[in-house]
């Protein structure tokens, strides 16, 4: 013998079933939203490392710019002695 299904038994089914349906929404959003964090931080990531190598670069370049400058520096004093000599002389 079965019992009848109560009034109140479809309703319970139809909210379950909508509750079920909204958490399956609910992970697939949250699912593309962990993905795009990761896109993002990936992104992120690659931009800081090709910022760290263009700072390294710089570095180097102004190394070799402040060597360069004194090297001009060098010369300018020593045709500036120049100058003062034959000027004395």
């Amino acid at each position: 013998m079965t019992e009848p299904i109560s009034p109140a038994e479809p309703d319970s089914l139809a909210a379950l079933e909508e509750r079920v349906r909204q958490t399956a929404e609910l992970v697939a959003r949250l699912k593309r939203e962990r993905d795009a964090a990761v896109a993002g931080q990936q992104a992120a990531e690659r931009e800081a490392a090709e910022a760290r190598g263009l700072a390294a670069r710089f570095e180097q370049e102004l190394k070799t710019l402040r060597g360069e400058r004194a090297q001009v520096r060098a010369r300018v004093e020593k045709l500036l002695g120049q100058i003062d000599a034959l000027a004395a002389g």
